[in-house]
């Protein structure tokens, strides 16, 4: 006796679940420029790696003598696929299916597919479409009551912050739950004009007569609450890009620098960018004029291996560049003042991106390399208002904390207690400074007049000896002055500097293998 019936009603379900919510359902999704769900899996893994677990789960409906006539498949997938070769937990919520709401789902498989990743310690990558939390209103009339709201498995999305890179492409309208998995991630994504992020929908946020007045075009309604120009912008979401397949894109870029794991290290990758490679341009990069700005970008392209860059959150806490790269094919977190925002100071977003990224390189145990030219931190009333010191001190905090080895250099400014967030000065200081260097306790423009008032108004020309005194202190603050007290380690060619840091990734890769 066989089992063919059984394998043919496998093979019928399995159909019914590949039919998502229906051909005209389906159709909708696409009309409106986005990919359904398997689509976009076949889209992100190595193609034919993706073995779905829990295909066939779904609420199915039977006719009077117990036979299926209609099942609604559940609105979540996932399984295990490759990335790179490597494998991960790949899920993507189906928004055809009732939106993507948990009350047409079952709980159980998203609560498995967060608990595979971190028991079997598997990177997740989460596809969110919809709001993946607890129904509508309309289904408490349903239930017969109403309940305290908790989220079943919530656990294991915070375990997996501590176990494995996490990874979140939000690649459509996405609230409540759905805009939580979001943001519980490592590193998150989402796609001009056909994402969306909010607590609540412009529906409801209206209904409970929040100020909230938006267009009366419901697609332009979601953009102006919770668009990607939004969410960018203030830190909630890390990158903004312009298609699902650039997201697609920088999720797989992203795990190529992580491990699969906490505990195990990354990986180096094969690199043919000399070692030795000096670029003269970097010679003449920071100008003389103090109040004029550079590219920290295009240091960056000159100095890490060629085409390696990646930078994350560019758009927020824009005072300091946050990136991935490799030196010599080593992977390493990059911190990089931007002189041309603030002039490089740290406001409070910016500190509190500092903070999130040198946590995400501790825990993952990649090495830090800090581009320094920092002013401090930002001044003024509205720097007050948004309490920069408390995140300030929280970046320092997070520095000093970390436990991967540090490489700091100094371009040029280095001032105050910002600047003292270079590194952990407590430790053996892997530094090294340009001769374009300007460092100290407050810049000595903002209070030379000052500290200097009775010998101008003694003076019979103070314009001459304000310039004369401006002229001796030039001397004393020459970076070598530091150098010959040794409170700086070493000044070097600008040129030098790709040479010198792929030494130190090859020292710093060396103190983690041994510690691994």
């Amino acid at each position: 006796m066989s089992w063919d019936k059984e394998l043919e009603e496998l093979r019928h379900r399995e159909g019914l679940a590949e039919q998502m919510g229906g051909e005209e359902k389906v159709a909708r999704q696409h009309s409106r420029g986005k990919m359904d769900a398997r689509a976009r899996l076949a889209a992100l893994v190595d193609p034919g790696s993706f073995r779905e677990i829990g295909k066939i789960a779904g609420k199915a409906s039977y006719d009077q003598d117990g036979n299926l006539e209609h099942i609604l498949p559940a609105p979540f997938l996932f399984g295990k696929a490759e990335i790179n070769g490597r494998p991960v937990v790949a899920t993507a919520d189906d928004f055809t299916i009732r939106g993507g709401a948990a009350d047409a789902g079952i709980s159980r498989k998203m609560v498995q597919a967060e608990k595979m990743a971190h028991e079997l310690k598997l990177p997740i990558i989460r596809m969110i479409d919809g709001t993946g939390g607890g129904g509508s209103v309309k289904t408490l009339e349903q239930i017969g009551a109403t309940y305290i709201p908790a989220v079943p498995g919530w656990s294991d999305v915070v375990k997996n912050l501590d176990t494995v890179p996490v990874v979140a492409l939000a690649l459509g309208p996405t609230a409540g739950l759905g805009a939580a998995r979001t943001v519980a991630s490592h590193y998150s994504i989402m796609v001009k004009g056909l994402s969306q992020l909010f607590a609540a929908g412009p529906a409801v946020v209206d209904g409970l007569g929040d100020s909230y007045r938006g267009s009366t075009d419901h697609q332009q309604a979601k953009e102006d609450l919770g668009g990607s120009a939004i969410h960018t912008r203030n830190g909630v979401v890390d990158d903004e890009v312009g298609s699902e397949a650039e997201a697609f894109a920088r999720a797989r870029h992203f795990l190529s620098f992580m491990p699969e794991h906490v505990g195990q290290l990354a990986r180096r990758t094969d690199c043919s960018d000399p070692v030795r490679r000096r670029d003269h341009t970097l010679d003449s990069l920071v100008p003389r004029d103090p109040k004029q700005v550079y590219s920290m970008r295009r240091c960056l392209d000159m100095v890490f291996d060629k085409g390696t860059v990646f930078e994350i959150g560019r758009m927020w806490g824009r005072a300091c560049i946050t990136a991935l790269a490799r030196l010599d094919g080593w992977p390493v977190m990059v911190l990089a003042s931007d002189p041309s925002y603030l002039g490089g100071s740290w406001e409070a977003k910016t500190s509190e991106k500092v903070e999130r990224f040198v946590k995400l390189a501790d825990r993952f145990r990649l090495p830090i390399v800090h581009l320094v030219d920092n002013p401090g931190f930002m001044i003024g009333r509205e720097a007050e208002m948004a309490g920069t010191i408390r995140y300030g001190v929280q970046a320092m905090t997070a520095i000093y904390k970390a436990s991967v080895p540090l490489a700091s250099v100094v371009l040029r400014r280095a001032y105050g207690i910002a600047g003292s967030a270079m590194s952990n000065a407590e430790n053996f200081q892997y530094r090294y400074c340009w001769p374009s260097g300007d460092w100290g306790s407050l810049p000595i423009a903002g209070g030379l007049e000052v500290a200097y008032k009775s010998d101008l108004e003694a003076a019979d020309d103070p314009a001459t000896e304000l310039e004369a005194i401006r002229e001796r202190l030039d001397k004393v603050t020459s970076p070598f002055r530091s150098a010959e007290r040794f409170n700086v380690e070493d000044i070097i060619a600008p040129r030098d500097t790709r040479p010198l840091l792929c030494e130190f990734a090859d020292l710093a890769w060396r103190k983690l293998y041994a510690e691994a």
